[in-house]
């Protein structure tokens, strides 16, 4: 049977290369969405010209009171598009940024970055694991970041780093169901994260590519790929892991 993989953030960035390696890896794709349901639909179509099945559905993952509704959404698609109950694999992958200093961070700042990375992916899970399959798998988009620190990020690190031990939590309370869980880890990517700053600051960028082995920063194509392979049959022993995609950074 077709594998079937549900990746949040999808319509741009990171989110659509790792949707759409998932399809040329051989999967289908239900993808979210906050903003841009024209950019979604292009991924769809995307997806579709691999030869795959997708459906893109709007989500917050900052509006927890809307999981319900979401995952009702997501059952009705399941049969309607591919005569299913359950989907295999849950890419949290959906994210925001800011940067800004320890001194500058306002609570608004924080607490936007909270609701997206850790409560909006506790929750998530949760209302999504009825209808994730046993055997299935999660994985959680963390940052270098966690493991190297650089100035303006301490908030998003921090909540990038409560990912990182929820993801243990996940590998150790569902694998009585067989689901694995493992975080990505990337370092610094050329996308429209923080509106492009590392694609469009070059002297972020040059800053960035110092830090890392291979005198470079990443390009979504280097972080897309590896998502899809961790998904395949070939690292079903692979759980409770953080693995990190950044080309060497700070080593």
């Amino acid at each position: 049977m077709t594998t079937l993989s549900l990746v949040t953030g999808a319509s741009r960035g990171l989110g659509r290369n790792i949707a759409t390696s998932i399809a040329r890896h051989g999967g289908d794709v239900i993808l979210t969405y906050r903003h841009g349901a024209d950019e979604a639909r292009a991924v769809v179509a995307e997806i579709e010209a691999l030869g795959r099945k997708a459906v893109a559905l709007q989500l917050d993952v900052t509006r927890v009171s809307s999981f319900p509704s979401f995952a009702e959404h997501v059952r009705a698609a399941l049969g309607t598009t591919w005569d299913r109950a359950a989907f295999d694999h849950l890419v949290n992958n959906a994210g925001q940024g800011e940067m800004a200093s320890l001194a500058e961070t306002t609570e608004a700042q924080f607490d936007a970055l909270f609701d997206t990375h850790v409560k909006g992916v506790f929750f998530l899970t949760q209302a999504l694991l009825p209808t994730l399959t046993d055997g299935g798998r999660i994985v959680n988009v963390s940052s270098g970041l966690t493991r190297v620190s650089f100035p303006g990020f301490s908030a998003y690190a921090a909540a990038k780093g409560a990912v990182e031990i929820l993801t243990v939590y996940m590998a150790r309370e569902l694998g009585s169901r067989g689901i694995t869980a493992n975080t990505v880890a990337p370092g610094a990517i050329e996308t429209d994260f923080l509106g492009g700053a590392v694609r469009d600051m070059p002297d972020l960028n040059r800053q960035f590519a110092a830090m890392t082995a291979l005198g470079r920063v990443g390009l979504p194509d280097d972080v897309g790929p590896m998502v899809a392979s961790l998904l395949g049959p070939g690292n079903r022993w692979v759980n409770g892991q953080r693995i990190e995609v950044s080309g060497g950074q700070t080593i």
